[in-house]
């Protein structure tokens, strides 16, 4: 509200209120938050002032707003960093205020088609919010083939990042968002896949290929139900890398968070053990202890990012209960269609290991449905579309849950969880 009430005033307000701010900008499709929280341990630990759009509010008004109140009345700033996360479609305006010192393009996938678009739109989104800010170092994601086409024409100082060994022990299937050149239309060869579209790619027809990234993970060592250990060069420097949280996708915003240290001036050693301290973002990967229950939530919002989910999820050997909540407000994109994109059958490689299957939110039950059309037996999914007794039904059992909700249905988990639980509100 007072970045709307702001603009309002004065149109141009956040250019007054960043011009002397060092900012950190950070945008693509998934990773953001995560991202940001990495980062944001990196200033902590280097004793740095700073402030970040913690609670997610990342378009113009709530970009504004974080501006506002870390200013005084005269408009001047009382930190000298700021950590940015912006939505994709946002960033070609934001960046018309921010001059941004470092931005940082984590991914391109197809993400809520009634909001962007097609995957082409989001990168052009990118590219002109990247051509708005020519004072910046830019970290993209080298992996990536359409972020990292965006090399190709910017003027811009680069640090690419990216994985140069396979993350997963066994993959689950999924459909690339970007399976063809994106100069010349000839499929991809790829000489290994992390997931999605992302990984050593080639275009045998003009030759176009992944370049080599300046920081890079070069072996994942281990990775559990809690972290991931991992060699990473940066500029030809090894060291190894704890990274607090799960998942294979949480590596590559490691990466990424080392590419802003170097471009920042604060190093690599900064980082790394930075990415062994920082606390997740709301929701990614947030882990509970409900009345003795372990409980993680997962945000869901893509095809690509609820795939990389489960195929966290496939990796894990214990029995598991297993909460899955969809809505389709404004936030969550109205279209949910993507759920059939999902890999949600190989559930079924696991199923004796999942106790249950609990659906909630608005579409409740169409997420239902689609386990049952992903073989889920049906005796395994129960719907519950409230939230109290959802979480009550959740916490009666001693193996841990898993909650995978879309954004609005995360705001309400979360909330209840925060006031009966006394856990930290999103914004903190």
């Amino acid at each position: 509200m007072p970045g709307r009430v702001g603009l309002k005033i004065c149109p141009d307000l956040l250019g007054y209120l960043a011009k002397d701010v060092r900012s950190i900008v950070i945008t693509g499709t998934n990773g953001k938050t995560t991202t940001s929280r990495m980062v944001e341990q990196t200033l902590i630990s280097s004793g740095v002032s700073y402030f970040a759009n913690k609670s997610g509010a990342n378009m113009m008004n709530g970009i504004t707003t974080e501006f506002a109140v870390n200013a005084t009345l005269t408009g001047k700033p009382t930190k000298k960093f700021a950590i940015i996360e912006s939505d994709e479609a946002a960033f070609k305006t934001v960046s018309k205020y921010i001059d941004a010192e470092c931005v940082v393009a984590t991914n391109v996938f197809r993400d809520q088609l009634d909001r962007y678009g097609e995957i082409t739109h989001t990168l052009n989104n990118i590219r002109i919010g990247i051509e708005n800010s020519p004072n910046a170092t830019v970290c993209l994601n080298a992996d990536c083939s359409l972020t990292a086409s965006l090399r190709e024409e910017l003027p811009n100082d680069l640090i690419l990042f990216g994985v140069n060994v396979p993350i997963y022990k066994k993959t689950i299937r999924e459909a690339s968002d970007a399976p063809y050149c994106i100069h010349c239309k000839h499929e991809y060869e790829y000489e290994y896949i992390t997931f999605g579209h992302l990984g050593k790619y080639r275009c045998p027809n003009c030759g176009y290929e992944r370049p080599e990234p300046d920081v890079k993970v070069t072996r994942v060592i281990s990775s559990d139900a809690d972290s991931s250990t991992v060699m990473i060069d940066a500029f030809g420097s090894e060291q190894v890398a704890t990274v607090n949280l799960p998942g294979g996708y949480n590596i590559y915003n490691a990466a990424a968070c080392v590419a802003v240290a170097n471009a920042m001036g604060f190093g690599t050693e900064k980082a790394v053990g930075a990415l062994a301290d920082f606390e997740c973002g709301f929701g990614r990967m947030e882990k509970f202890e409900l009345d003795g229950t372990e409980t993680r939530m997962i945000l869901i919002k893509n095809p690509a990012g609820c795939n990389q989910v489960l195929n966290f999820l496939s990796n894990i050997s214990e029995k598991t209960l297993f909460v899955c909540c969809l809505n389709d407000n404004y936030a969550d994109g109205r279209d949910i269609s993507w759920i059939w994109d999902v890999d949600f059958e190989s559930l079924c490689d696991i199923s004796d290991n999942i106790t249950g299957v609990l659906v909630s939110g608005i579409r409740a039950d169409d997420m239902a449905m689609r386990f049952k059309y992903a073989g889920i037996p049906e005796e395994k999914i129960e719907v519950i579309k409230d939230y109290e007794k959802l979480i009550e039904r959740f916490t009666a059992q001693d193996e841990p849950v898993y909650i995978m909700p879309t954004y609005t249905a995360m705001m309400d988990l979360r909330a209840m969880i925060s006031k009966k639980y006394g856990y930290k509100n999103f914004w903190e």
